[in-house]
Formats: structure tokens, sequence, C-alpha cells
């Protein structure tokens, strides 16, 4: 959809004067990671068909605006008709009202090497709370009807982490359910493999200076029968499974 492709455009010119080292963003340094990640799990749902994916990412603020830029590999996935790398840039705004954080955003899902396209756009906003070492979240993301994943699609979600005291370690877990209208059931399964679901997350991180590990449990109530519908739904990694990473931070 043409009007889909100008919004992916406007997230890419509008992020690039906050993502990039300007001097005039010199009290509010970029922060720049590399990751590897035993799979790239979003949602309960394998982007990189259950194979090793790299990452680099930024993060940039000045003043209440936020803009963050990630590329990541895909390993030709089927989900994403055979996309190589996809390209999430996003650009929005955040404020603190008291103990809780707010935040807005929207992001650019750009996909390199698909057989179709598959970019598509979607509006997100969270709400956090910060007491001590321990923090809760949650928030919607909504893409709005788009003809890449064949309909829209609202994600709910919930989570919570807490430091423990004297450790590097973090514990998290987090809970999310993904529903919407279907146009076109084949493209749909990208996002939503056999319909409305949910997913689960548990996991826990170790920080040693720029240094992160961790690995999380996920997991979702998928069913392979429904999903196998679509080559999309890419039913054989959407399951339960165990994700590691390692990250560094610069």
């Amino acid at each position: 959809m043409k009007c889909v492709r100008q919004a992916v455009l406007a997230v890419v010119t509008l992020s690039a004067p906050f993502v990039a080292a300007h001097p005039a963003m010199a009290q509010d340094r970029p922060a720049i990671g590399v990751e590897l990640d035993s799979d790239e799990n979003r949602r309960g749902l394998s982007w990189s068909g259950g194979r090793l994916s790299p990452s680099a990412d930024i993060f940039a603020t000045r003043g209440a605006l936020e803009a963050s830029g990630r590329i990541v590999a895909l390993r030709e996935s089927d989900r994403h008709g055979g996309a190589g790398v996809v390209g999430d840039l996003s650009v929005g705004a955040g404020t603190m009202l008291g103990p809780v954080t707010l935040r807005g955003r929207v992001t650019g899902h750009l996909f390199g090497g698909a057989g179709f396209h598959a970019d598509y756009v979607e509006l997100g906003g969270s709400a956090a709370y910060t007491l001590g070492p321990v923090q809760v979240d949650a928030g919607a993301d909504y893409a709005p009807a788009q003809d890449a994943i064949g309909g829209d699609n609202l994600y709910l979600h919930a989570g919570a982490q807490a430091g423990i005291p004297g450790t590097p370690w973090t514990v998290l877990a987090g809970i999310g359910h993904s529903s919407g209208k279907t146009d076109d059931a084949l493209r749909a399964a990208r996002l939503r493999p056999g319909g409305d679901y949910s997913d689960w997350r548990i996991g826990v991180s170790r920080i040693t200076g720029p240094v992160t590990l961790g690995l999380d449990y996920v997991g979702t109530d998928v069913s392979e029968r429904a999903a196998s519908a679509s080559p999309l739904a890419d039913a054989r990694h959407s399951g339960d499974r165990l994700v590691g990473r390692v990250r560094f931070s610069f």
C-alpha cells in the first residue's frame, strides 16, 4: 500500500536527526549495542527460523524525544517470505509522572530480501512503574490494517523484572496477547499464526560491565496444526523454546 510505504519513509526521515551522533546531542550520548541471540524471538514467535541471529542497535534521546534503530539478521525467514534482514526504526517520546514512565512511539519494520512487500508500521504506547529494584510495565502495540500483514494486529502485554540485591542478576516475566481482524489469512499468519494467541516469557540475565548474558524460556498457545495452514506461519517455530543471548553495550 502506498500510504504504508510513505509512513515507513516518514519514520526513517524522522529518525535520522535523533539517531545520528550529532554534536547538538552531546548531552544525550546515544547508547549502542551488538547482540547475538540463539533465536530472534518476538511475541513467542521465531523470526529467524530457530537459527542464530546477530543484531546491532542504537538508542538516542533529546529532551522528551526518543529514537532508535535496530538491524537484525532473519536468516531467510519463512515467516517473512525469505527475508534475510529486518530494520526496526522508531521515533517517539517519553515522560515521567512521579514513579511512572510513559512512552509512545511509531515503528517501521523494513524487510530486506522478502519475496513480497513485507514492510509494515505499528503504533505503540506503554507505562512502567519502578519501585527500588522492581519494575512493572504494561502496554499496547497496534498495527493498522495493511496488506503486508493481512489485516490489522493488536498486541497487549504486561511484564515485570527485578534485580536481585547485591548480585548482578535480574529475573523477568511477561505475558502478551495478539488479536486482530483478518483480511488475508495467508499474510495474517505472519503475526498471528492460526489466529489470535497468547504468549509468555520467563527469564534471567546477568549484567557485568558492558556485557549482558541472558536465558529466556518463551512459549505460546499456538496450535501447530492450525498454524500449518499458511507457510508464513512457520508452524515449526511458533512454540516453546529456550532462547539464549549475549550482548555488548558501548
